[in-house]
């Protein structure tokens, strides 16, 4: 990593820590949920409604490339989507249901990074087309070991 991204990274992640502190001793709250975002992505918007509307107090970042956070989440490169966060030490790329967001965060599975939602289906949270229908697709884990399924959806609805 060049300096500018780590120093953009290291710079960049010091909000999610001090979000995630804040919230420890709050046990009826959500934890901080950091997000990077393209300015001009309006379903982007549309998912941090989402996360807030599901009790995530969000700390939304409008950044011109969102390429140097994944970087320093770890992202992998055959998970992207649309935009990037951080909660509580899990990392999100996409657009991850809140459900499965809340469930991560509640079994803690072993070896689990972060979860993403890998291009941008139809009905998705934040991707809600009206008069087409919902799509289904994974939430996908990675971390230590092979990409998995982690959860199933139709649209924002566990399947």
């Amino acid at each position: 990593m060049r300096r500018r991204g780590f120093l953009l990274a290291g710079g960049s992640l010091a909000g999610p820590v001090a979000l995630r502190a804040g919230a420890a001793g709050a046990s009826t709250e959500r934890p901080g949920l950091r997000v990077w975002r393209d300015p001009n992505c309006g379903c982007c918007g549309a998912w941090v409604a989402h996360m807030r509307a599901e009790g995530f107090q969000v700390e939304d970042s409008v950044v011109p490339s969102v390429a140097p956070m994944r970087r320093a989440l770890g992202i992998p490169a055959d998970l992207l989507s649309c935009h990037a966060g951080l909660v509580d030490g899990i990392a999100l790329e996409g657009h991850v249901p809140a459900a499965a967001v809340k469930r991560v965060l509640a079994d803690r599975p072993a070896g689990v990074r972060g979860l993403a939602v890998p291009g941008m289906p139809i009905g998705s949270p934040g991707m809600e087309v009206p008069g087409q229908p919902n799509e289904a697709f994974d939430v996908i884990a990675f971390g230590d070991g092979p990409h998995r399924p982690y959860m199933r959806f139709v649209g924002g609805r566990p399947d």
